[in-house]
């Protein structure tokens, strides 16, 4: 098997951050791609995913903006439901709420903006995202 990249394991705990960090003090968080109104749009963190609002693929700007970019979905809410169901307009509209209309229009405008990051970049995320990981473990009593 393949040695992770720094970037691989950068993106791997900012996905993680982003979900241990939104769940409540039982663990749980909502999926932002579910109708917030009913009950299975919660779920534990450690059984979310860290879904993209502006893909990974499409973004080095975004791609490791665990506080803007990336929220828990469902597995099936990140994969089927945002190119087959309704979940890319639920997370629309939770981006919407959450950030505002003018916030959420320009991170689209600047999805093709580079942004280039080295080796000691990628070091210092990681460090920095391991860090807050291991408060939230604390927090949750995981540790």
């Amino acid at each position: 098997m393949a040695k992770k990249t720094l970037r691989a394991k950068c993106l791997e705990a900012a996905q993680k951050l982003a979900r241990i960090s939104a769940a409540n003090d039982n663990g749980y968080c909502q999926c932002v791609s579910c109708d917030p109104r009913e009950l299975h749009s919660w779920g534990h963190w450690k059984e979310m995913d860290g879904g993209h609002f502006i893909p990974k693929g499409s973004s080095s700007y975004h791609s490791l903006d665990w506080e803007f970019n990336i929220h828990p979905q469902h597995k099936k809410c990140n994969m089927w439901g945002m190119r087959h169901g309704s979940a890319e307009a639920w997370y629309t509209i939770w981006m919407n709420n959450q950030f505002g209309t003018d916030f959420v229009e320009q991170m689209l405008r600047d999805k093709k903006k580079i942004k280039k990051f080295y080796a000691a970049d990628y070091r210092e995320m990681l460090a920095d995202f391991n860090e807050q990981i291991k408060f939230h473990e604390k927090r949750l009593g995981e540790l």
